[in-house]
C-alpha cells in the first residue's frame, strides 16, 4: 500500500473517534512499520554500543516486539499491549545502560532507516518527531 500524504491522524475531541484514516492507515501500516524496524535493527547489529543489548537470539524477537509498538502507537493493531500489557518504556529499558552516546546511535539508525523509506515529509516529521522524544526519554545514565 502507498503511503497516503494528505495528513495525519486526527481524533473528533481528545478522546473521539478517528477522523479519517489513522496515521498507521497513511503510511502504509504493518507492511511500512515492519521495513522501518527491520531497517533499524541492520544498523543496530553492526553498532558497537547498541548491539550488546539485543542476544543474537532475541534479535527477531526485538524486530517484532519493536513492529508491533509502533503499529499500536501510531493507530494500528493493540496486539503488542494483548501479548506484553502496558508498554512501560522506561521500565523496560531500565536494565540496559542508555546514556547519551547510546540515544544518538539509536536515533542516528532510526534516521538512517527512515531515509529508506517512501514517507511524506509531513509523516516524516510527525514520526520523527515522537522517535525522538522517546530517545531522550529513555536515557537513564549520564556514565559513559
Amino acid at each position: 500500500m502507498k503511503p497516503d500524504p494528505t495528513g495525519v491522524h486526527l481524533r473528533d475531541g481528545e478522546n473521539g473517534a478517528a477522523i479519517g484514516p489513522s496515521f498507521y492507515e497513511q503510511v502504509g501500516g504493518r507492511e511500512f512499520f515492519s521495513a522501518l524496524v527491520t531497517e533499524f535493527y541492520r544498523g543496530v547489529a553492526g553498532d558497537p554500543v547498541l548491539k550488546p543489548m539485543y542476544p543474537e537470539e532475541d534479535l527477531a524477537g526485538a524486530i517484532e516486539r519493536f513492529t508491533m509498538f509502533l503499529e499500536q502507537y501510531w493507530g494500528g493493531p493493540g496486539t503488542y499491549s494483548e501479548q506484553r500489557g502496558h508498554p512501560r518504556l522506561r521500565m523496560r529499558h531500565q536494565p540496559f545502560k542508555v546514556n547519551p552516546d547510546a540515544r544518538d546511535r539509536w536515533l542516528g539508525h532510526m534516521s538512517d532507516a527512515l531515509d529508506t523509506m517512501e514517507i511524506s515529509p509531513l509523516h516524516r516529521e510527525v514520526l520523527w518527531d515522537y522517535l525522538d522524544r522517546a530517545a531522550h526519554a529513555m536515557v537513564n545514565t549520564f556514565d559513559a
